[in-house]
């Protein structure tokens, strides 16, 4: 699809598979070196990761084609999902300069975070498979059994100590699949949304839910949000950390800032930042729920597989004691 749809007559292009974790950053890095114009990542969120992390504050471009299975980057900045319209949006070619974060020296641009959804990255990435059903049946399996912990943070405005399920620094607005952890993030106001979410209970849980994809999460008791430019975290343990779902184990400090207009992207000129629609957000939801459901009903089947061994077995129990 890119050699047919990509504007020949505008742009030399050539197409470079990765080979190994990290190759992508190394081939940007050469890139900016060769003073390219634009880069494209094609993939998902670690992919965009690892190109955009080096081309931050050079004169390259990023450019998305988005192929993962959350594309969170690419839904804040209202890339299409469909691959012959996001050719197009690089076809147009209309380059803006945007915020990235920085966790403990780690770029990232979109979320980092600590916590619960740390916890759950780590879990996501040690399962070996992707996509939102995976990640739904981690949380509804870890979910019940994480502990909240309870956390220092330092900004600007002082100090303040929070028992947090989590806390996520957010330069745009959603994790990914239209979760929207920070509706009213942007990537030019030179500021982290940081949210902290509060310990709730298990009939908390479908309103924080519902929230996380009306784009209503910052209505909710349980979320406290604030912006600033830099935060210290610290924590009573070491443990594990995410930068744009990436999951890494770090100390019980943790830093985190943005540095403002820090990278260039090929940006879609039709729509500003974050536009999904509420139809859009509602399906997402509804997907969700159905990737629940398929989960409960595969649990379900299990259980009553496990129930029909332990009939049989017990049939056999009772004529052997009958005997």
């Amino acid at each position: 699809m890119i050699e047919q749809l990509l504007d020949n007559k505008r742009f030399q292009h050539e197409v470079v598979f990765t080979e190994y974790r990290g190759h992508a950053s190394e081939l940007a890095q050469q890139c900016a070196a060769n003073h390219n114009d634009i880069v494209v990542a094609v993939g998902g969120d670690g992919t965009v990761n690892e190109v955009a992390r080096s081309l931050v504050h050079t004169e390259t471009a990023l450019g998305i084609i988005p192929c993962g299975s959350g594309n969170g980057l690419a839904r804040h900045l209202c890339i299409p999902m469909d691959t012959a319209q996001a050719i197009s949006i690089i076809n147009e070619c209309v380059i803006e300069r945007f915020d990235y974060g920085v966790i403990n020296d780690l770029p990232f641009f979109c979320t980092c975070g600590m916590g619960f959804d740390a916890f759950i990255s780590l879990k996501f990435a040690e399962a070996g498979k992707r996509g939102p059903i995976t990640y739904v049946e981690n949380v509804l399996k870890e979910g019940l059994k994480y502990k909240p912990e309870t956390y220092e943070l330092i900004d600007e405005q002082g100090t303040v100590y929070r028992k947090a399920f989590l806390i996520a620094c957010a330069n745009a607005s959603q994790y990914g699949n239209n979760a929207y952890i920070a509706p009213g993030a942007t990537m030019k106001d030179g500021e982290l949304d940081v949210i902290v979410m509060e310990p709730f209970s298990m009939l908390d849980a479908p309103q924080i839910a519902a929230d996380l994809f009306m784009k209503t999460l910052s209505n909710n008791s349980k979320i406290k949000t604030f912006r600033t430019k830099s935060i210290h975290i610290r924590r009573k343990k070491p443990g594990a950390i995410h930068y744009d779902g990436d999951p890494i184990m770090t100390g019980k400090d943790i830093e985190v800032h943005i540095e403002p207009l820090g990278l260039k992207i090929v940006a879609n000129p039709h729509v500003s930042e974050d536009t999904a629609q509420p139809n859009q957000l509602l399906n997402a939801f509804s997907d969700l729920f159905n990737n629940i459901n398929n989960v409960r009903e595969d649990i379900g089947r299990d259980l009553e597989k496990s129930g029909r061994k332990i009939q049989a077995i017990n049939k056999v129990l009772l004529r052997k004691l009958r005997g």
